[in-house]
């Protein structure tokens, strides 16, 4: 889908509140995509984000959807707002096995209070990229 923004300074204002995420930081994500209604956000393996099996956690795969989800939800709203996760359901589709993983977050319905993203998890090994999770999200719109 193609949105119009409401803000047109929204990529700036994505990238600034992107920066000041601590566990984006921690994790090594980037911020890969800004577009209305299209963000993706990716992270590149390493043994400190791994499970007991050596695949990348599910709270990181869980992590980086959740914010692909809500920024792709910021970038549609107006000037001065804020977002929050209110609910989402994510499903693991396979082990977590690459060495990069990208969440590519997409608004499904936008709103003036609730908007409803989705985010796909792409596991990359040797630039093939496999879909390893899919979450949705609730996001809620708040005044700045």
């Amino acid at each position: 889908m193609n949105f119009t923004p409401s803000h047109p300074e929204f990529a700036s204002v994505v990238q600034a509140s992107f920066e000041r995420q601590g566990l984006m930081k921690t994790l090594g994500a980037t911020l890969d995509r800004i577009e209305p209604g299209r963000i993706d956000i990716s992270v590149r393996y390493r043994d400190s984000l791994s499970q007991q099996h050596r695949f990348l956690h599910a709270a990181v795969t869980t992590a980086i959807a959740d914010t692909a989800c809500g920024y792709a939800a910021l970038s549609l709203m107006p000037a001065g707002s804020e977002v929050l996760t209110v609910e989402f359901k994510v499903n693991l589709l396979r082990p977590a096995a690459g060495t990069c993983f990208v969440a590519e977050g997409r608004v499904v319905k936008p709103g003036k209070t609730i908007t409803v993203s989705r985010a796909d998890v792409l596991a990359y090994t040797d630039g093939v990229p496999v879909l390893i999770a899919t979450l949705l999200a609730t996001m809620i719109t708040l005044a700045g």
